[in-house]
């Protein structure tokens, strides 16, 4: 198992992701992450070592299932990467697209 292999665990309103999230690890913790999502209210970011634009979007999409449940999903962590992307693709530092419809 390389040092840097993405991970994904739910740790009591946590989810926690460890490891490089690029294209290849947010296929594979799509599935992982979204059957933990019912109550997370954090996004654990801060084992991450790298973000690409697929690790992104699994999180700014993970972000948005947690607010169409209602829950203002917290991010905590700051990897590598993530807020060039931020900015690159407007989002706000909670994944979400400024001035955006709530989803229903």
């Amino acid at each position: 198992m390389a040092a840097t292999e993405a991970t994904v665990h739910r740790d009591g309103d946590a989810l926690v992701f460890s490891g490089a999230l690029g294209r290849d690890a947010a296929a594979a913790l799509w599935t992982i992450a979204s059957k933990a999502l019912a109550g997370v209210q954090r996004i654990v970011l801060t084992n991450v070592t790298t973000v690409d634009s697929a690790g992104l979007a699994l999180l700014a999409e993970l972000a948005a299932r947690v607010r169409a449940a209602g829950i203002t999903p917290r991010i905590e962590g700051e990897p590598a990467g993530l807020s060039e992307l931020r900015a690159a693709y407007r989002l706000t530092p909670g994944l979400d697209f400024p001035g955006a419809a709530p989803t229903t």
